[in-house]
């Protein structure tokens, strides 16, 4: 591309530039004010919108519209309409009217409900959600858009995180009209996810099973390189990930995306793409895009873009770092210290009210980044624990415990501060180191949030980080409203709320065993898998925080319990069978193979020189022929498993049975399988190793 980035750069979007050119000033202005409300859109002007969508779209080649949304399959999904209608005359006209900008009707049954839809029930609605840009990709106009069924049940993935948005903006106001900022009409959170991913070569991919039908590899050997060298990391980019690099960063660009930082990750073939944080509802519309477009483009390099957080045993799995933060509409960013008492005040009350929302929701935050895929990243030396705590560096954690203790700050720069406790420095705003090991992390003026799947929707986590915080900053505001001491009732607020929360505040080494025992002490949750997790987001506790400040119904929480539940059970079901397919058509024939070849080459060797003593081939037929039947019983067993585990009807019984039963005749049946490739020649294994993977791009 020969145009500079800053003029192709939203082009493809129907962004604030966009709508002024194309539509009336007062129109403009009635769609603004729209989305600056949230009030619902007048059709006159929905009609004058849609039409300027369309003469846009039009003279950028697109053909179709469609409602592009976000349902419970952690993907997208788009039916695409062309613009034409018929003419009396037998030609066709381009239409597109307010009422098919605003609203949609696609299949609702066919996508997971959690049992809020039965088959024969399909309708749905999508509904145009203006908040969000639309954007043109491959001849269509796509309107981003909520889903809900018929009855209005919440169907996906974006509705609760736009109604945990204005809980969390309704009650930050409320905070800062105490402080007197009486100007700022809106609080809006902001996310900047950083996605990493694997690239491995096409025609490697297409040869292996597992990741063709899982996204990870369920068999393999580990290679003699690994990531131990750590010289992958910050490396040079080979020349074809640079490509494909170089034309995704154009593709995201002309989308709106911010990206902004790419470079090798931690293990070999894998890398990492980080965009310039924007508000929660197009940071989850863009990661999406992301996504589908590192695909997309990878498969026009000869190459696959894997996003399972684990498709490679023993090297580094992917996650997903969710960079959060709060903001006003007048610039200023709620988790940065200020200049002045008044300010540092502020910042610590809204500082204590995420650290409260943490330890007292820190198995919602857990349930948050619960997959069958994350369970296997979770707890190693590569990701945060299972174990939910926070990181907040030496100096802020010192400052809060002198609060806390009522002694003296033994730091440098003293100056009195609003909270009644003189002594105490001005608040730092990044005077400390990161911590990676850390699941929620403090990093200045900004929390990362680290647990979450490479393969994440980040909508999930963000609704319940915005709602469990809106949560604490009502109590608090219910509390201070009525206080005729604002100064002592806040230091006394902060001080308490500290006091009774700081036990999630750990800036150590999370993957510490030490670390698991002291958690233990201090009380916290170690919820280690998804089916351990799952029955906390179901509690009184859940339905009665998302029911108080609707962004969840009861029904709509239990929906996605069962949705999640059975995504996991699924997911070990069909690792289970292509493990079995893999086995018995693959890997088994291939160990019978070459071990009856080198039988029959060591009675060729011995038949012309009887001295031999053919160690090499005995011993190697030996073991590979105990392998096998080891390998053949091992996989009857996970069949029979799996069929027991599919006759469960009740699904947190069948989730359990998985992970108890199923998933350790798994990791039987790999482990027998990877010893015996180990001893295979390589031209006779049937599959690709970890080094042809991991080494081919």
């Amino acid at each position: 591309m020969t145009e500079r980035v800053d003029q192709y750069f939203g082009s493809m979007v129907f962004g604030d530039r966009m709508m002024r050119e194309y539509l009336a000033k007062d129109t403009y202005r009635e769609l603004k004010q729209t989305i600056r409300e949230g009030k619902e859109l007048d059709i006159t002007i929905a009609n004058q919108v849609a039409h300027a969508m369309k003469e846009w779209a039009l003279s950028k080649g697109a053909t179709h519209f469609t409602h592009w949304f976000q349902p419970m399959t952690g993907i997208t999904a788009e039916k695409h309409e062309s613009f034409i209608s018929p003419a009396k005359d037998g030609s066709a006209l381009l239409e597109f009217s307010g009422k098919e900008l605003i609203k949609g009707e696609p299949d609702a049954s066919s996508f997971p409900s959690g049992g809020l839809r039965a088959t024969f029930e399909a309708r749905g609605y999508t509904a145009w959600d203006p908040s969000s840009y639309a954007f043109i990709k491959e001849n269509t106009l796509c309107i981003p858009t909520a889903f809900c069924s018929y009855s209005g049940e919440v169907l996906d993935k974006k509705t609760p995180l736009l109604r945990s948005m204005e809980v969390i903006s309704t009650q930050a106001l409320r905070i800062l009209k105490l402080f007197g900022k009486t100007e700022v009409k809106r609080v809006v959170t902001t996310v900047g996810p950083e996605q990493e991913y694997f690239l491995i070569d096409k025609s490697l991919y297409l040869k292996r099973k597992d990741l063709i039908h899982t996204g990870r590899t369920l068999l393999g050997a580990r290679p003699p390189k690994g990531q131990e060298l750590e010289d992958h990391y910050f490396g040079n980019l080979k020349s074809r990930v640079s490509a494909f690099m170089r034309e995704l960063d154009e593709e995201l660009w002309k989308l709106g995306i911010l990206a902004k930082t790419e470079h090798n990750e931690v293990a070999p073939s894998q890398h990492e793409l980080a965009p310039i944080f924007t508000t929660s509802n197009l940071a989850v519309d863009h990661n999406q895009l992301t996504m589908e477009m590192m695909k997309k483009t990878a498969d026009k390099h000869g190459l696959v873009c894997l996003l399972h957080e684990k498709p490679f045993a023993g090297v580094n799995g992917s996650g997903k770092h969710n960079n959060w933060s709060i903001s006003t509409d007048t610039g200023i960013n709620l988790l940065e210290p200020g200049d002045n008492p008044k300010d540092n005040a502020q910042f610590l009350l809204f500082l204590v009210a995420v650290i409260a929302a943490v330890d007292e929701y820190q198995d919602l935050l857990r349930v948050s980044v619960a997959s069958a895929g994350n369970d296997h990243r979770l707890g190693a030396n590569e990701a945060p624990p299972a174990i939910v705590s926070m990181f907040l560096g030496e100096e802020l954690t010192n400052i809060l415990d002198s609060l806390a203790d009522g002694t003296d700050c033994p730091c440098k720069a003293p100056s009195s501060m609003l909270l009644g406790v003189n002594l105490l420095p001005p608040l730092p705003k990044d005077t400390t180191d990161r911590n990676r090991t850390s699941p929620f992390a403090f990093t200045g003026n900004k929390f990362e949030f680290r647990m979450l799947g490479s393969s994440f929707s980040v909508s999930g986590p963000n609704f319940v980080l915005n709602t469990i915080i809106a949560d604490k900053l009502s109590l608090f505001a219910d509390q201070l409203e009525n206080e005729q001491d604002f100064s002592c009732a806040l230091s006394k607020l902060v001080k308490e709320t500290y006091q009774k929360h700081r036990r999630i505040v750990f800036n150590g080494n999370n993957y510490a065993q030490a670390w698991v025992e002291e958690a233990q002490k201090r009380g916290l949750s170690n919820l280690k898998s998804t089916v351990d997790a799952l029955p906390a987001f179901i509690s009184r506790k859940s339905i009665d925080l998302f029911s108080k400040f609707g962004v969840l119904n009861e029904t709509e929480i239990h929906s996605r319990y069962e949705i999640v539940l059975e995504n996991y059970c699924k997911t070990i079901n069909i690792e289970a069978l292509t493990m079995t397919d893999m086995v018995r058509k693959q890997i088994l024939p291939a160990l019978s193979s070459f071990s009856g070849s080198l039988a029959r080459s060591a009675q060729d060797k011995l038949a012309l020189v009887p001295a031999l003593t053919l160690s090499y081939e005995k011993s190697t037929v030996a073991s590979l022929s105990r392998l096998a039947d080891s390998l053949d019983s091992a996989v009857v067993e996970l069949e029979k498993r799996v069929v027991d585990a599919r006759m469960l009807s009740e699904v947190l019984q069948a989730a359990r049975y998985y992970h108890d039963e199923v998933l350790p005749a798994m990791s039987e049946v790999r482990s027998l399988s990877d010893c015996a490739e180990l001893l295979m020649g390589e031209a006779s294994y049937p599959i690709p190793t970890y080094e042809q993977l991991l080494y081919s791009v």
